[in-house]
């Protein structure tokens, strides 16, 4: 990887890029909460901060100061259990013509800190809205109905909330982002592949590098890998996968076919520029045309390729090869400039890629990804009840630690191999 074009080219299309990609993921949880009738706050482009809004018929849309990617704000996706207090303090906000932390505590009998955090959950169930003429005030939007106790009343508006809604709800809600991800990259590729076919790596070696490991035991050009360590491999990306869980100076046993004859050799593995294993070969590339049918079946196979890739990531024995051929937001910014310089359908196989990769991770279980969401709450279906604030909050930056550690790896790694041309 090098950067033979502006930093600037780099920035801008990768903002662009992963905006649209995270506004399409958002877009899915956005249409499937209102599908549910959940109310969505907000449905912002961009990271949280100062914004330029206009407000819909129930959701405010708008575009942030720092327009890369994007987030939306659901209803009643606070975790832990509901404050059994909610009630009462309900009816004494929506029975008063303004509320604050101090009057409400002085009302309902609680410390100041714990109204505070009543009146957020009230103006997130939209029960009360913050005054506009100071900071710590709001307004009741929710009225009782005539006879409506302050119970019937939570009840009517945790309906229209993510925390209303049966589990199946909910799990729709949180995978409707990756399904559209998903939905997008096949779509794409499959209008790419009817139309132009692609150029993929083979097994069959176009040349063996000059005092490799492969040279030493005999690989020549023309030969076709079959199968590394009695484990058969079907694509290129299988042989570099099955290599990188060796060592550098390891001797792995290759079977090959030359003329129609099977073969096998015993290579001893060189080390690469990052320190991985080398075979010490070049692949061949083969040109692949499909029809439609045939496209939307080549794919589904790039879906499962990719979720193998993510897969890598949890195998000891992958875990190395998958780091190494991975990229950060900073590696793909690159690659995605690169790909529009060179034209369209370069940069649309090259966004549908990064859609299916932006799928397939946010349905790996660990919070605050969308499938540690998932598996949460398959876990308070199973126990019966929500996990307590303090669970979920340490899951969440639990998760959040050990994903930010491998960014920062990937981020490292793509610098150095950008630094180093």
């Amino acid at each position: 990887m090098s950067l033979g074009l502006p930093v600037a080219d780099a920035v801008i299309w990768g903002v662009i890029t992963f905006s649209l990609l995270v506004v399409l993921h958002e877009g899915g949880h956005f249409l499937a909460a209102r599908a549910f009738g959940v109310k969505v706050h907000e449905f912002m482009i961009g990271l949280p901060g100062p914004a330029i809004r206009f407000r819909g018929r129930k959701t405010t849309f708008g575009v942030t100061a720092v327009p890369l990617g994007g987030y939306v704000r659901i209803a009643g996706m606070e975790p832990g259990p509901e404050d059994p207090l909610l009630a009462r303090a309900l009816g004494a906000a929506v029975t008063s013509e303004r509320v604050d932390a101090r009057s409400l505590a002085s009302a309902i009998a609680v410390e100041e800190t714990h109204a505070a955090r009543l009146l957020v959950t009230l103006q997130d169930y939209a029960a009360l809205e913050a005054a506009p003429d100071d900071k710590v005030s709001y307004l009741p939007v929710a009225r009782l109905e005539a006879g409506e106790s302050a119970d019937e009343l939570l009840a009517r508006l945790r309906s229209e909330t993510y925390r209303g809604k049966k589990t199946w709800q909910r799990v729709t809600i949180l995978s409707m982002g990756v399904v559209v991800n998903l939905v997008t990259a096949v779509l794409v590729f499959t209008a790419v592949l009817s139309v132009f076919g692609y150029f993929e790596l083979s097994l069959k070696l176009d040349s063996v590098v000059p005092g490799s490991g492969a040279e030493a035991a005999g690989l020549e050009a023309g030969d076709e890998i079959v199968a590394v360590e009695d484990e058969r491999v079907r694509t290129f990306q299988d042989l570099v996968m099955r290599v990188g869980g060796w060592e550098p100076g390891g001797i792995v046993t290759v079977e090959f076919v030359r003329d129609g004859r099977p073969m096998q050799a015993e290579v001893t593995l060189g080390e690469g520029d990052q320190g991985q294993p080398l075979l010490g070969v070049q692949p061949s590339l083969v040109k692949r045309e499909f029809g439609l049918g045939g496209a939307f079946v080549e794919s589904l196979r790039f879906v499962g390729l990719v979720f193998r890739a993510i897969a890598g990531f949890f195998n000891p024995e992958t875990f190395r090869a998958s780091l190494q051929g991975a990229s950060s937001v900073v590696g793909a910014s690159v690659i995605v400039a690169e790909a529009a310089r060179t034209g369209p359908i370069d940069y649309a196989w090259i966004v549908a890629l990064l859609s299916l990769s932006l799928g397939a991770l946010n349905l790996v279980p660990i919070p605050p990804l969308d499938g540690g969401k998932i598996a949460v709450e398959a876990v308070e279906r199973v126990i019966g009840h929500p996990l307590r604030r303090e669970v979920s909050f340490g899951l969440s930056i639990a998760g959040a630690m050990l994903l930010f550690s491998l960014i920062g790896y990937l981020v490292y790694a793509d610098v150095l191999r950008l630094a180093n041309g």
